[in-house]
């Protein structure tokens, strides 16, 4: 970690646009805590952005936070792949060097003549080699974009009032949040601030003490605990939480490298909040510095994380920790393969939306499974496994077989109308369960809920035998295969990590309004390269039927290759020929002025 941050300080300074005519640059920098500049660069393609402000056709985006590629990460693939060669001609010279990370803007607006091209690369410094991770899950009008550095440690404040055009509202450095480490998702507010979740245990190792009177003795950067922080509008820290508990969390399940004198589980990655409910829920996943230290074999399955944590929001600067849930493993748990039993690799959860429903998923990425509780507000939520990614293997693609673990699941997401509840899975790797495992092909589905959630409480479904973790629950009230999509059909382990829903339609007005129904969904097929698991570095957009059916959308398509997909592996971009990208999250979003 010491030499991925070493890296981290190096500055970028410029490159060509040679593939791009016309690109107009505007600059908007703020001064940071550390009294240094720090800023967003916008790379206007002069010709896509004036046909985008033609009368008449107001426009849609598609935000997506991508990181540039080099040598430190294609190091990790050509390793795993010895013996053989570390050369890679000259496309990984192209590539070897750090570059600037961005935000690309795409135009999402259906029939738009240029649906589909980057009229944008917002590129961020000084600081490169950010791996840029996750922001918010969905944007509403007025909402900063909060998108996080993972490696940086930082959360850049991202003003998108006058899309295609970004301004930087602010950043958040490491010594700002000197409590936790390694940010990951955000969960926004209505008045405009945001919650984050940093992964990682305090920067500095031993005893740390909050300004809320907490005091934990962490292992350092990247390691445990982790923690929860509040942040205004122009991404300035209002508050850090640790998310430890006082005692600890379970020895056998919850292991520290190094070890910690009060083991814990508390790496939090995925957020989400209702606010009417005074009621907050996060999920953790892993001790992320053993993640990326040995991307060909990790040093213990229980530094992936079991368990689900819910959260008193009442006092919004002093988050109140509630109870900390074991996710229960299911039948296809093996005592000599702990990694992929149903519990295990919490990256994600989703809070239900109407306000007759108290309920949340949370799903397991190396578990393949999701769980389900009907009220986040009872003093200990009470989990269960109620569907399997292996019931849905089939319907994603054929040749797959019927086997959830393993599946690499990242993004789960309830519809605003509490109807549907969409999965993205990567896919599991080839060799994966053994030598002999062929692996898995991935991609999204969706699952009608609509029985369970009417059930309330009293719910009845349980995985709980091989056939229902195979083929979907037996239960009246179980949730059912709306509709799957293979992304890369054939190929394992190449599907989408990531997603965000289209929350916004025209109305009759001619201005964009947002819908308790979403008809598109975007996903991305990356992960993070230094952990192994990669990706083609695609972004596709996804259909959705009013009865949950899912179709690729054919005219997403890459303005150069004009294949089906926006691919970020490319020479030039319209900051300049830096090469290949990854793009991790997206959102779509749209200028103020065109929604009401």
């Amino acid at each position: 970690m010491a030499a991925v941050l070493a890296v981290g300080a190096v500055t970028y300074t410029g490159g060509s646009t040679a593939a791009y005519a016309d690109v107009r640059t505007t600059t908007d920098s703020r001064t940071a805590s550390d009294g240094k500049q720090y800023w967003v660069k916008n790379h206007l393609v002069t010709g896509a952005v004036e046909r985008a402000a033609e009368p008449g056709q107001r426009k849609k985006w598609l935000l997506v936070w991508a990181g540039d590629e080099n040598i430190a990460d294609t190091l990790v693939k050509d390793v795993k792949n010895l013996p053989g060669s570390l050369t890679g001609g000259l496309g990984k010279v192209v590539n070897a060097l750090p570059g600037p990370d961005f935000l690309a803007v795409i135009d999402a607006t259906e029939g738009s003549p240029s649906y589909g091209k980057v009229v944008n690369t917002a590129t961020v410094g000084p600081l490169v080699e950010n791996e840029p991770h996750h922001m918010q899950y969905v944007w509403h009008k007025g909402d900063t974009v909060y998108a996080g550095a993972l490696f940086a440690a930082a959360t850049y404040a991202f003003d998108v009032s006058a899309l295609p055009e970004l301004k930087l509202k602010g950043i958040s450095l490491p010594t700002n949040t000197l409590g936790g480490s390694v940010p990951d998702a955000y969960w926004t507010l209505k008045d405009g601030t945001a919650y984050g979740t940093y992964m990682g245990g305090p920067v500095v190792p031993g005893p740390y003490l909050y300004a809320n009177g907490q005091t934990v003795v962490g292992n350092g950067f990247a390691g445990s605990p982790g923690a929860l922080i509040r942040f205004d509008r122009d991404g300035r820290v209002l508050s850090q939480t640790s998310a430890a508990t006082p005692q600890g969390d379970n020895a056998k399940l919850c292991a520290n490298l190094p070890q910690l004198a009060q083991p814990t589980c508390a790496n939090p990655h995925g957020i989400q909040a209702r606010e009417d409910l005074n009621t907050l829920i996060t999920s953790d996943y892993a001790e992320p510095r053993n993640i990326i230290l040995d991307p060909v074999k990790q040093p213990s399955p229980y530094l992936r994380r079991p368990t689900v944590r819910t959260w008193d929001i009442t006092d919004r600067d002093n988050p109140r920790l509630r109870a900390v849930s074991y996710l229960q493993d299911g039948p296809r748990a093996d005592p000599a393969d702990p990694l992929h039993a149903e519990s295990r690799a919490v990256m994600e959860t989703t809070v239900t939306n109407l306000p007759g429903h108290k309920g949340a998923f949370a799903q397991t990425m190396q578990g393949g499974a999701v769980h389900y509780t009907p009220d986040i507000t009872a003093p200990e939520p009470r989990w269960v496994e109620v569907f399997d990614d292996g019931a849905a293997s089939k319907a994603i693609f054929a040749g797959n077989d019927s086997n959830g673990g393993g599946s690499n699941g990242g993004w789960i997401q309830t519809s605003p109308d509490d109807r549907f509840l969409y999965r993205a899975i990567s896919g599991r790797g080839k060799g994966a369960l053994g030598p002999n495992d062929p692996g898995a092909t991935g991609g999204v589905y969706v699952l009608n809920i609509e029985k369970l959630l009417a059930a309330g409480t009293d719910f009845k479904c349980r995985i709980d035998t091989l056939a229902e973790a195979q083929n979907g629950g037996a239960e009246a009230d179980c949730p059912t295969v709306a509709g799957a999509v293979p992304i890369n059909a054939g190929t394992p382990a190449a599907g989408p990590h990531w997603g965000a829903y289209d929350n916004f339609e025209l109305g009759e007005d001619g201005f964009y309004h947002e819908t308790s129904s979403p008809r598109r969904l975007a996903v991305s097929n990356y992960f993070v390269a230094r952990s192994g698991l990669d990706g083609d570095h695609k972004v596709n957009v996804v259909k959705v039927a009013p009865d949950g059916k899912l179709t690729v959308d054919q005219d997403f398509r890459d303005e150069f290759s004009g294949q089906v997909g926006i691919n970020f592996n490319r020479r030039d971009w319209p900051h300049g020929a830096f090469g290949n990208a990854k793009p991790h999250s997206e959102l779509f979003v749209v200028a103020d002025a065109d929604v009401k």
